[in-house]
C-alpha cells in the first residue's frame, strides 16, 4: 500500500467526523501518469487542479482530538507532497518544451508559488525562453521579481546588472555587479548541471560581473577596486575583444594613478603595458589608449 492509500486508510479508522480527501489522491494519481506521459495540456490542468485540492487541505481548521489529530498530520503531509510535486510536473514539462511553452510553464508555477525551488533553478532557462519568443523587454521586471524571493539568484543579478549598465544607471550596475561575484563566489553546484557546464557558467558571470564592476569604478576614478575588478576579470573573459579593450584600457588608467601616487615606477610601467595591449585592439578606445601609453612611458622616465 501507497503512503496515500495508507493515509487515506488512517482518516476513514478516525471516524465519522473525519472529510476524506479522495478528490486529492485521485487528481495527483492523475497528474503523475501525465507528468510520465510528458502530456503538457493534461500536466498544466491537473496541477493546478491538485494544487487547489492541496491547498484545500492545508487551510483545514486543526482537529481537536488526539486520534484525529494524527490522522491531521498525515493529511496534510501528503497535501505538501501534492503541492510540490505539481510545481515538479510543470517545471519537467518546461524543460523539455519549446521556448513558449517554457514560458508558460515557467510563468504557470511562479503564479502558483513565486517561491518554488523549481523556479530558483528555471530563471536562466526562463529568460532565454522569453528572450526567443519576443518577450525580451520583459526579462528586467521577471529578475526584479526573481530577486524578492532569491534575492542571490545569479541568473537575475546578472540579467539586472546588464540592464542597468545598458541604461547607464552606473550604481545600480554596480550594485548587482557586486552581489553578483559574492553570490557567485560562495554557491555551490547545483543539483542536475555536470561540474563543466557549471564552471563555465560561473566563469562567465563573474567574469561579466568583475568587469560591470571594474569598468564603471575606472569611469569613477576608484582605482584601488578597479585595479582589483579588472584585474580578476581579465583571465575570464578570454578573447572578448568588446570587454578586453575596457579592462585593459582602465586598467591601464588605474595603475598609472596607483603608481604615481605611491611612487612606484613599476606600477606606472604596468599602467603603459595595459594601455599598449588596449591601443593593440581595434575600437573606440584604442587612439586614447596609445596616447594615454606615451604619457605614462613619459612619466615613468622622471620616476626613480
Amino acid at each position: 500500500m501507497n503512503f496515500a492509500v495508507a493515509s487515506f486508510a488512517v482518516l476513514l479508522a478516525a471516524g465519522p467526523l473525519v472529510i476524506v480527501p479522495r478528490d486529492l489522491d485521485t487528481a495527483y494519481q492523475d497528474l503523475k501518469q501525465a507528468e510520465a506521459t510528458k502530456d503538457a495540456v493534461q500536466v498544466k490542468q491537473l496541477a493546478a487542479e491538485a494544487c487547489a485540492l492541496a491547498r484545500e487541505v492545508l487551510s483545514a481548521p486543526i482537529p481537536n482530538t488526539p486520534e484525529e489529530k494524527e490522522a491531521w498530520k498525515d493529511r496534510v503531509a501528503f497535501a505538501h507532497d501534492v503541492e510540490l510535486f505539481s510545481e515538479y510536473a510543470l517545471y519537467t514539462i518546461a524543460l523539455a518544451g519549446p521556448p513558449a511553452t517554457t514560458v508558460d510553464f515557467l510563468s504557470t508555477i511562479e503564479q502558483q508559488n513565486a517561491k518554488s525551488k523549481y523556479l530558483a533553478d528555471g530563471y536562466g532557462l526562463y529568460f532565454y525562453a522569453l528572450h526567443q519568443t519576443g518577450g525580451a523587454a520583459k526579462i528586467p521586471a521577471v529578475a526584479e521579481a526573481a530577486l524578492v524571493n532569491f534575492p542571490e539568484n545569479d541568473d537575475a543579478l546578472l540579467v539586472l546588472a546588464d540592464n542597468a549598465l545598458a541604461q547607464k544607471k552606473t550604481d545600480r550596475a554596480l550594485g548587482y555587479a557586486k552581489r553578483l561575484t559574492a553570490t557567485l563566489n560562495k554557491r555551490a553546484k547545483p543539483e542536475g548541471i555536470s561540474n563543466a557546464d557549471w564552471e563555465r557558467k560561473r566563469s562567465a558571470g563573474l567574469g561579466r560581473g568583475y568587469w560591470i564592476a571594474g569598468v564603471i569604478q575606472g569611469e569613477h576614478a576608484q582605482y584601488f577596486d578597479a585595479d582589483k575588478n579588472l584585474r580578476a576579470a581579465l583571465p575570464l573573459i578570454g578573447g572578448n575583444d568588446a570587454m578586453k579593450a575596457p579592462a585593459l584600457f582602465y586598467l591601464g588608467m588605474a595603475n598609472y594613478q596607483l603608481g604615481k601616487m605611491t611612487l612606484k615606477k613599476s606600477q606606472v610601467l604596468e599602467g603603459v603595458k595595459f594601455s599598449q595591449e588596449a591601443a593593440a585592439i581595434q575600437g573606440p578606445l584604442a587612439q586614447q589608449a596609445w596616447h594615454n601609453a606615451q604619457v605614462m612611458k613619459d612619466e615613468a622616465a622622471k620616476m626613480r
